[in-house]
């Protein structure tokens, strides 16, 4: 119902202001896009970047090996992180994702990361749905972060061939067994070697993350990190 409200009013800001703020809904002034200033210092980040111990990385590293681990908001329902999620995901609106890879980019030059990946892969969606919903938020996510680091990312090297139900509401062995086998690499050869950076849009569990990182490493890629926009 809150959603819907929201969804409401904004459709209803938009008629006045051409450009709102896609997290609180005000105007945003001379020099914002997408998100307002407000916001961008206002939501809660997890400073997972500033440690190369944090809780993400102790997650998963005991079920994978793995370089880094960055989420760069905390996730609540009902928050301003949750309403930025929902638009990108359900509201045609994938400059979000690219938005926040572009701020976290920044944040990982500021600590001297933005030489530690050789490549940077979203995790992909089924063709079906990423045909319905007209592109694929990780990958939108990850455009952001190559334009910021000026590394290239590539969204073909992995390919979901089962369309999975939704991980909502699903326990953490669900979730695991929900994706376990669904991603086949297509091109082994481009990631021997390389460092690569997985990104997704929102972390639970991990086991999407997992299943893919198994998928690069089974592939023969030197290291594994993570970057998600939001960590529930």
């Amino acid at each position: 119902m809150k959603f819907a409200v929201q969804e409401i009013i904004q459709d209803l800001l938009s008629l006045i202001y051409p450009n709102p703020c896609l997290a609180c809904l005000n105007a945003l002034v001379k020099g914002e896009d997408i998100i307002c200033s407000h916001c961008l210092l206002d939501m809660p980040k997890t400073n997972f970047h500033k440690q190369s111990i944090n809780p993400l990385y102790d997650r998963l590293s005991l079920r994978f090996p793995l370089r880094h681990a960055f989420a760069y908001y905390y996730f609540k329902k009902g928050s301003k992180v949750q309403e930025l999620l929902h638009q990108l995901k359900y509201r045609q609106h994938p400059e979000i994702g690219q938005k926040i890879g572009r701020v976290l980019a920044q944040e990982l030059v500021d600590q001297k990361l933005e030489n530690a990946f050789d490549l940077i892969v979203p995790v992909p969606l089924h063709p079906s749905r990423k045909r319905s919903r007209g592109y694929n938020q990780s990958e939108e996510f990850a455009k952001g972060l190559s334009e910021g680091l000026h590394i290239p990312y590539v969204d073909s090297f992995i390919k979901r061939t089962v369309k999975t139900q939704t991980q909502t509401r699903k326990s953490k062995l669900s979730r695991w067994q929900n994706v376990s086998e669904v991603f086949e690499m297509k091109k082994d050869e481009e990631v021997k070697g390389r460092r690569i950076l997985l990104v997704d849009d929102v972390i639970t569990t991990g086991a999407t993350l997992e299943a893919c990182s198994l998928s690069l490493l089974k592939a023969g890629c030197s290291e594994i990190s993570i970057a998600c926009i939001a960590m529930a």
